[in-house]
């Protein structure tokens, strides 16, 4: 009869690389300072920001992504009329440049369309690269008659249906409709953009 023996196994952190959370209060300077990395100063100034001034993102769809203790990645998806059609604008997505090979930002999509899906919303909306957001089911084929209020490359306008016909007749300006965000927790261009207390 062989003896059985107790072996302590340690779990590397390649075991479990990150974890995909609900964003907290205690992310935002490091979520600041990652798309500040991510986007560069100017990223305030993009025709996107626009729908997001301002504006709360949508309940439960604010993603924090964290390994080691430390925020690697970030993603939010906020309320928007598409034309008419109400739909979600998803962004900024935001991987710390270490985390890549992880697969971090593929997690990181796939959850939060997940999450967005789960809550009961029709659509998502994104400005970006088509053939990197093809895999998750994005595409410009209902996005054709609707416009940014800004610039922006008609190609990268993409758009993924999770309900079938969410997106059908969409047409003309994406507007942000979503709840207007506490001014304690609005980021540094909207603060600038809301009118001071007397």
């Amino acid at each position: 009869m062989t003896a059985l023996r107790k072996t302590t196994i340690a779990l590397s952190t390649d075991a479990a690389p990150f974890a995909i959370r609900a964003e907290r209060a205690s992310d935002v300077v490091a979520r600041e300072a990652l798309l500040d990395a991510c986007f560069g100063a100017n990223r305030h100034t993009r025709t996107c920001q626009r729908l997001r001034d301002g504006r709360a993102p949508a309940e439960g769809l604010a993603l924090s992504v964290v390994r080691q203790g430390r925020l690697v990645g970030t993603v939010r998806l906020w309320h928007v009329s598409a034309g008419g059609v109400p739909a979600l604008v998803l962004g900024p997505l935001a991987v710390d440049p270490e985390c890549r090979a992880l697969g971090v930002g593929a997690a990181l999509m796939n959850h939060a369309i997940a999450a967005a899906k789960a809550r009961g919303h029709g659509a998502v909306i994104l400005l970006g690269d088509a053939p990197y957001y093809a895999r998750f089911g994005f595409s410009a084929a209902k996005t054709a008659e609707l416009a940014l209020p800004g610039p922006f490359e008609r190609d990268r306008l993409l758009g993924l249906e999770l309900r079938p016909g969410a997106l059908d007749g969409a047409a003309g300006l994406i507007a942000a409709t979503g709840a207007m965000a506490a001014i304690g927790k609005a980021p540094r261009a909207a603060r600038r953009l809301l009118p001071r207390a007397a």
